[in-house]
C-alpha cells in the first residue's frame, strides 16, 4: 500500500476512552482483544499476512513496541523506511479493520538488544539510563518527537487506528521514580499524542510505585495466573476503571544453553476465557513472536543469559507465521466472543528444502586483521565507536617460565584466548568464568583475546552493558614460591563490526575441504562464504549444527546469531529474501566450523541442546548437611498468592542463605519459589546481581526450565521447582557474593490460584562460610 493512499477504513466518531468499568469506542463498550506482534521481527513483505492471521484468530487490535535503537542506529540519523516503516505497518492494520496500541518506550524490554535503547548512549560513560539524566532525556525527547511525526496523524481522533499509547514500560521492575515517569508522559503527550488515551503497565506487585493519577493502569502477567488476584489491588484503588492485562504471556523466550520454553495452551485459553467473562481487555504477548534478526536479540539478567535468535515464544502463530494447535484452541474460544463470523485463516507461506551444500571460500580471522588501534590499556567496544560485533585485543607477553594465571574480570561476552596462534581456552560470561591458565612461553609471545559481543542486557538495572573488555587484563606468575600479579599494557586492538559490507570485503580464498582445521589441528575462526541455488523461493531453515558460534548473512540480510550449544540449531530464512537461482551466504564463525556445510530444512530445529545440558546446582551424590546448624528463623508461610515477608528476630550477617522447605500447603512433594528477596539493615531490598545458587537439592529441568536461579531472575511468572518424586525437605542455598547484614526475607509463591508447591513450614539459615555438602 502506498504511503500516499488513503486508508480503506475510516472509523466513525473517532473516540476511544476509559469509561465506567469499560473502555468506550465511539461511545460504546469495547473489549480490547489485542495481538502483540513486532514489525522489526517480521520481514516487511509478510506484515499484512501476519496482521490477517491475527484478525482470523479473533483479535480486534494489534499491539506494537517502537524500537528506538533500530530507528536511530547512529545518533541523530533516523530511519523510518523499509522494514522500519512503522506508520505503514499501522496503515496495514487499519486496512484490515484492526485497531493499534502503540508502545513507544523509550525502553521496551522485549528480549531485544539493550531493551530498545541505542548503544551509542553508552559513549557517555556516566549516563544514567531511564532516569532524569539531562542527556538521556534530551535524546528521548528527540526520538519521541520523531515517533510523533510518524504516528500522531494516525491516532483515532485523526481518523487513524491508534487507540492507546503507552508511557515507559514496566518501570516498577527498574525502580521508583514518579518524576521521571511523569516527564516521559509529558514528552509523549507533547509529541502529538495529547488527545489519545495514555496508559502505563506494570505488575500487580509493583504498579503503585510509579502509577500516575492521570494515566490508565494496566497489569502484566502470564498463563496460569490467578486473574482475580492480579487485579485485586487495582480494583480497590480504582473500582470503576476498565481492567486490562496489557501483556498476557502466551509462552516464554529461549536462552542459549537452556531448554526450549513452552507453556500450556489449555492454561492460556482458560485465562483469556476468564478475562473475557469478566469484561477484562487483554493483549496476548506474543501472538506472533517472529525473529530477532541480525544482532538484535538481547540478554536477560541478573547474571547474563543471552537470548537466542528465534523469538518463536511458543506463540499461537509460530516464528514463520504458521498456525499451531494453540492457534486453533484460542480461535475456537474467541469465535464465541465475536459478534461476526471470523475471517478465514490466510494461506501459509510455503516452506522449501534446499539440498546440502558446502562452503567454497573462507577468510581466516587472523589473516584478515583490520587496522590496529594502539592503546596503553584495554578499552570497551563503545570507546571505539562500535556498537556490535567482535573485537580482538593483542599484546606481547613477558617470558613465562611456568604456567601462569590470566584474569579477565569483565569480558563481555564470549572470550577466546590464543598464544602465538594456539587456542588456550574460553571464558563464558554466562558461567561467570574469569580466569584461565596460560602455558609457559618465551618472551615476545603474542597474546590474542578475541571477544564476541552478544546482545546487551534488556531487563533490570544491568541494561548499562558495555561490550568488549570492561576491566584490566591481569597476569599472575609464580616465582621462587611467590605469586606476583601485574596488569598487561600496550595493546593493539582490531575491530570486527557486525556489518555485511565488512564481511563481504575480507580476503577470501579457496576452501580446500569442508572439515576446516589449521596446521595445529584447531578449528579456524573466520569468514565462510558459499553460493546455493534455489529453484523457487520459499521460507526455509538453514541448519548450522556443524558450525561453532557467530552471525549469518544471506543476500546481505542478517539472519541472526548461531551457537552450537543450542537449543536453536537452524536460522529462519524468509522466502522473500531469497531469489530464484544463485544466492549468497556468509558466516562469521568466531570458533570455526567442524564441517563447513549446511542445508535448508522445511521445519526449524529450535529445541536441541548440543554439548551441554541446562546446569543444575548440585553434583551427583552431593547432599546438603545441616546437622549442627542453627536456624535463625523457623515458621510457616500463609497459603495463597502474593508476596509474604519474614522479619528476622534481629539483624543477621552472612554471605550464604539457606531456605529449608519442610512441606507444602497442598500436601504434595513439590516445593516452588517464584521470587525471593532479602532486606538489608535499612529494610531495602539487596541487589541480586551478584547472587549465585550455591546448592539446590532438586531442580526440575526435565519438564521445564525451573532451576534454582529462577528465584532471582526478575520474572514473577518463572519459578524454581523441585522434581516430582523427590520428597521433602527441600533446600536451596544462595551465595550473596559477599557478607551482608540481613533483616528480612520476602517470598513470592507461584501465580496460579491453586499455588502449586506453595511452601508451608520453613527454616532459614545464614552463615558467613559455605554450608557443608
Amino acid at each position: 500500500m502506498s504511503l500516499f493512499m488513503l486508508p480503506s477504513v475510516i472509523y466513525a466518531q473517532n473516540t476511544f476512552e476509559a469509561g465506567d468499568g469499560s473502555f468506550l469506542l465511539n461511545g460504546k463498550p469495547f473489549v480490547v482483544k489485542a495481538a502483540e506482534v513486532h514489525y522489526p521481527r517480521i520481514p516487511r513483505p509478510y506484515w499484512e499476512h501476519r496482521i490477517q492471521m491475527c484478525k482470523a484468530l479473533g483479535m480486534n487490535t494489534i499491539c506494537i513496541y517502537i524500537f528506538w535503537n533500530i530507528h536511530e542506529q547512529k545518533e541523530g540519523v533516523f530511519d523510518f523506511t523499509g522494514n522500519n516503516d512503522v506508520a505503514e505497518f499501522c496503515r496495514l492494520a487499519q486496512k484490515n479493520g484492526m485497531y493499534v496500541i502503540v508502545r513507544p518506550g523509550p525502553y521496551v524490554c522485549a528480549e531485544w538488544e539493550m531493551g530498545g535503547l541505542p548503544w551509542w548512549l553508552l559513549k557517555k560513560k556516566d549516563i544514567r539510563l531511564r532516569e532524569e539524566d539531562p542527556y538521556f532525556m534530551e535524546r528521548v525527547k528527540i526520538f519521541e518527537e520523531k515517533v510523533g511525526e510518524q504516528l500522531s496523524s494516525l491516532t483515532i481522533q485523526n481518523g487513524g487506528p491508534i487507540i492507546m499509547v503507552q508511557v515507559e514500560n514496566e518501570y516498577g521492575s527498574y525502580g521508583e521514580n514518579k518524576p521521571y515517569v511523569s516527564k516521559i508522559r509529558d514528552i509523549v503527550r507533547s509529541s502529538g499524542f495529547d488527545k489519545v488515551s495514555l496508559f502505563q503497565c506494570d505488575w500487580s506487585s509493583n504498579f503503585e510505585k510509579n502509577g500516575l493519577d492521570d494515566l490508565i493502569w494496566t497489569m502484566n502477567f502470564g498463563t496460569g495466573a490467578n486473574i482475580d488476584d492480579q487485579f485485586k489491588r487495582l480494583k480497590q484503588l480504582r473500582p470503576n476503571t476498565p481492567l486490562m492485562c496489557s501483556e498476557f504471556w502466551s509462552g516464554w523466550f529461549d536462552k542459549w544453553g537452556g531448554k526450549h520454553e513452552t507453556r500450556s495452551a489449555k492454561d492460556m485459553v482458560e485465562g483469556i476465557r476468564q478475562m473475557l467473562d469478566r469484561n477484562i481487555s487483554f493483549s496476548l504477548y506474543m501472538t506472533h513472536g517472529g525473529t530477532s534478526f541480525g544482532h538484535w536479540a538481547g540478554a536477560n539478567s541478573p547474571g547474563f543469559s543471552p537470548d537466542v535468535t528465534s523469538y518463536d515464544y511458543d506463540a499461537p502463530i509460530n516464528e514463520y507465521g504458521q498456525t499451531t494447535p494453540k492457534y486453533f484452541e484460542l480461535q475456537s474460544l474467541l469465535a464465541k466472543y465475536s459478534e461476526k463470523k471470523l475471517p478465514k485463516v490466510p494461506k501459509s507461506i510455503p516452506t522449501i528444502s534446499i539440498p546440502e551444500f558446502s562452503f567454497s571460500e573462507y577468510a581466516p580471522l587472523f589473516e584478515n586483521l583490520p587496522k590496529a588501534h594502539p592503546s596503553e590499556n584495554v578499552k570497551t567496544m563503545e570507546e571505539y565507536d562500535q556498537g556490535w560485533g567482535s573485537i580482538l585485543y593483542s599484546t606481547i607477553l613477558p617470558e613465562l617460565r611456568s604456567q601462569s594465571k590470566l584474569t579477565i574480570k569483565e569480558g563481555h561476552d564470549y572470550v577466546q584466548v590464543f598464544v602465538d596462534g594456539n587456542y588456550i581456552g574460553s571464558l563464558d560470561r554466562r558461567m561467570g568464568e574469569k580466569e584461565l591458565v596460560l602455558p609457559s612461553c618465551k618472551k615476545g609471545a603474542r597474546l590474542d583475546i578475541l571477544v564476541e559481543a552478544m546482545g546487551r542486557i534488556n531487563f533490570g538495572r544491568a541494561i548499562k552493558d558495555f561490550k568488549g573488555l570492561n576491566s584490566d587484563v591481569n597476569l599472575t606468575i609464580s616465582l621462587d614460591g611467590n605469586e606476583f600479579t601485574g596488569t598487561l599494557k600496550k595493546w593493539n586492538t582490531y575491530l570486527f563490526p557486525d556489518e555485511y559490507d565488512f564481511y563481504k570485503n575480507v580476503s577470501y580464498k579457496s576452501l580446500p575441504t569442508t572439515s576446516v582445521k589449521d596446521s595445529k589441528g584447531q578449528r579456524v575462526p573466520g569468514f565462510y562464504k558459499a553460493h546455493f541455488n534455489v529453484k523457487k523461493p520459499g521460507d526455509t531453515f538453514l541448519n548450522f549444527e556443524s558450525f561453532g558460534k557467530g552471525l549469518v548473512y544471506v543476500n546481505g540480510h542478517g539472519l541472526g546469531r548461531i551457537w552450537e550449544i543450542g537449543p536453536q540449531q537452524t536460522l529462519y530464512v524468509p522466502g522473500c529474501w531469497l531469489v530464484k537461482g544463485e544466492n549468497e551466504i556468509i558466516v562469521f564463525d568466531i570458533i570455526g566450523p567442524k564441517d563447513a556445510k549446511t542445508e535448508g530444512l522445511s521445519k526449524p530445529i529450535i529445541d536441541k541442546l548440543q554439548n551441554e545440558e541446562p546446569p543444575i546446582h548440585r553434583k551427583e551424590g552431593e547432599r546438603l548437611d545441616l546437622l549442627g546448624e542453627q536456624a535463625i528463623k523457623t515458621g510457616s508461610f500463609a497459603p495463597g498468592n502474593g508476596w509474604q515477608e519474614v522479619k528476622f528476630d534481629s539483624p543477621k550477617s552472612g554471605r550464604y542463605v539457606c531456605v529449608e522447605c519442610l512441606n507444602a500447603h497442598d500436601g504434595k512433594e513439590m516445593a516452588c519459589i517464584s521470587e525471593l528477596y532479602l532486606l538489608d539493615e535499612n529494610g531495602e531490598r539487596l541487589s541480586r546481581e551478584p547472587w549465585k545458587i550455591y546448592y539446590a537439592d532438586s531442580e526440575d529441568i526435565k519438564s521445564g526450565n525451573r532451576a534454582g536461579d529462577k528465584i532471582y531472575d526478575l520474572q514473577e511468572s518463572t519459578f524454581w521447582s523441585t522434581e516430582k518424586g523427590v520428597a521433602f525437605p527441600h533446600s536451596i542455598v544462595i551465595d550473596l557474593g559477599k557478607v551482608q547484614t540481613l533483616t528480612a526475607l520476602q517470598y513470592l509463591p507461584r501465580m496460579e490460584s491453586t499455588v502449586p508447591g506453595g511452601i508451608k513450614d520453613y527454616k532459614i539459615y545464614v552463615k558467613d562460610t559455605p554450608f557443608k555438602k
